[in-house]
């Protein structure tokens, strides 16, 4: 029996006349959903910004803007692959207790406080760049705060150090960070190309981290006193270990060959799942379906807003602003991610993108900008809440202290990125 045929939806045109019904549909769908993105939530509801970028969708749907098979080919496949590949990636190196393992030498051989605050940061900041900058602060969190317990240290300083040195780290690469997944995926970068570009501008910002840290808690660092902290054991899975690392190390290898970074991704999460040593229920928990439901939600939204003159009207705006420089990008494009998070962000800038002058330099610079803005507030990104969360029952660390780092931090690592790309 041949199975039913069943009519596809013919596209929809684009709404460009201001006060057509859907077009102030779109608009207004687009502006709810990045407004709920911005708060976090809704007052009254539970609602969480998974939640607002399918009801944005589903509203999308709901006033004829979009057909389904124009939302199937909003969605960037190849970014929503990327991150899936990575988190199974990600998930067996922290089964595996690869993290953990590594964290725990390093600030072992740390005898000095300036020295382990560098510990932390070169640890956090490098491994973010590889393998997602959330990941490293939901392992070194923890690990960071029995450290700094057992060593009568205040602990503020070196968890400000996880949180913020991931966040400049992640710039490094296109695996680093959602936002700069997005970017790969939209810009066609190459990831050796990409590296190249940005890994000066995260390893001065590192430096930077440091240095900010050190001088804003200089009575914790003025000390010279000898730390000694004894060996702990920490349980790892040798064998998951090593195939997790062989995989890795694999997978980098053949990002920088030039393989399409979202199918050696996700072909590398596959092989690990083949295994007899680790219940595949415990890689799926490890992976956020929250993150990726919301990417494609949004990715809807987006399509839904593009069918208005928001395109043009943005582009009007960014060259009235001219955002063609590297520092007026900078400036709008770190504004927008405190305001509405960075991913989000990013997706504003995509339809305009490609009519500015250079492209490639305009996508590296919105990389750089809405990574490096995550370290302005406590909110400025996920890496952030996670450190503030996780340290909550032993540590308070508030909007002020953060501030304290983040502002001038923040402003020094965005100096530094649009000297360095320039």
């Amino acid at each position: 029996m041949q199975a039913p045929q069943y009519a596809r939806s013919p596209a929809r045109p684009p709404c460009k006349r201001r006060y057509n019904v859907r077009c102030l549909a779109a608009l207004l769908i687009f502006l709810g959903t990045y407004l709920v993105v911005a708060m976090g939530g809704v007052p009254g509801l539970r609602v969480d910004r998974t939640g607002a970028a399918i009801i944005g969708a589903g509203l999308m749907f709901a006033f004829d803007v979009l057909t389904i098979e124009e939302a199937y080919a909003a969605v960037n496949y190849d970014t929503i692959i990327l991150l899936f590949g990575m988190m199974i990636v990600v998930a067996n190196l922290r089964l595996s207790g690869f993290f953990i393992v590594v964290g725990s030498w390093v600030v072992e051989h740390a005898h000095r406080p300036i020295w382990l605050l560098l510990s932390i940061c070169f640890v956090s900041g490098v491994f973010s760049a590889f393998f997602v900058n959330d990941t490293m602060c939901l392992v070194l969190t923890p690990l960071v705060l029995e450290v700094t317990k057992r060593l009568g240290r205040n602990p503020v300083p070196y968890l400000l150090a996880v949180a913020m040195s991931s966040n400049v780290g992640s710039a490094a690469t296109i695996t680093g960070n959602p936002q700069n997944m997005l970017i790969g995926s939209f810009s066609g970068i190459p990831y050796r190309e990409f590296t190249a570009a940005m890994a000066p501008v995260a390893l001065a910002g590192l430096v930077a981290v440091a240095a900010v840290i050190a001088l804003v808690y200089r009575r914790e660092f003025r000390e010279e006193s000898r730390l000694a902290l004894p060996h702990r054991a920490v349980h790892i899975n040798r064998v998951l270990m090593w195939k997790s690392l062989a995989a890795s190390a694999g997978m980098v290898a053949f990002f920088f060959a030039g393989w399409p970074v979202p199918k050696v991704a996700l072909v590398a999460g596959a092989l690990l799942l083949i295994t007899r040593r680790v219940k595949p229920e415990k890689v799926y928990r490890e992976i956020d379906w929250s993150l990726l439901v919301l990417f494609i939600g949004l990715f809807i939204v987006v399509a839904g807003v593009e069918k208005t003159s928001f395109e043009e009207d943005l582009f009007a705006v960014a060259s009235r602003f001219h955002l063609e420089r590297p520092a007026a990008m900078t400036a709008f494009a770190a504004l927008l991610s405190n305001l509405v998070s960075n991913v989000p962000a990013v997706l504003v800038f995509k339809p305009f993108m490609p009519h500015l002058g250079d492209p490639r330099q305009a996508w590296l610079t919105l990389a750089m900008a809405s990574t490096l803005a995550g370290n302005l507030t406590l909110l400025g990104s996920v890496a952030n809440l996670i450190v503030v969360e996780r340290a909550r029952q032993h540590v308070r660390i508030g909007f002020r202290e953060h501030a304290v780092v983040g502002v001038p931090l923040t402003l020094l690592t965005l100096a530094l990125g649009v000297w360095l790309l320039g």
